[in-house]
């Protein structure tokens, strides 16, 4: 049983920057493909980047591609996605998900509480 922990939510104006982290316990953390999601009020959860277990391969929404970056650190079970040139589009509660295999939906088999981004105009 992995437990994900993210950290690092805030509220942010406009142009600005946050960078979240999601901790990892319970589990081989380089065995998963780590991946961020988001949802906003009333839309459903959407994948915003992720991350293979060697970090050779990553995934982006074409809506934050250029402005996030997503990065792991294997020796400390922890995933980071900065989030650089927010806009209140951003706003959005983000969790960290875990699963053996990389997926472009919301399938995953482990999943944190989330940390919530307001970006302010």
């Amino acid at each position: 049983q992995v437990q994900l922990v993210e950290s690092g939510g805030g509220l942010v104006q406009a142009g600005g920057s946050l960078r979240l982290s999601c901790a990892a316990s319970g589990g081989t953390f380089s065995r998963y493909y780590m991946a961020w999601f988001r949802q906003a009020p009333e839309k459903e959860r959407e994948l915003v980047a992720g991350i293979s277990w060697n970090k050779d391969w990553t995934d982006y929404a074409d809506s934050v591609k250029g402005r996030f970056t997503v990065s792991r650190d294997n020796a400390k079970s922890t995933v980071y996605l900065q989030l650089n040139s927010l806009k209140p589009e951003d706003t959005a509660v983000y969790y960290c998900a875990a699963n053996t295999i990389r997926r472009m939906d919301t399938r995953y088999t482990y999943w944190g509480e989330g940390t919530q981004v307001t970006v302010s105009s």
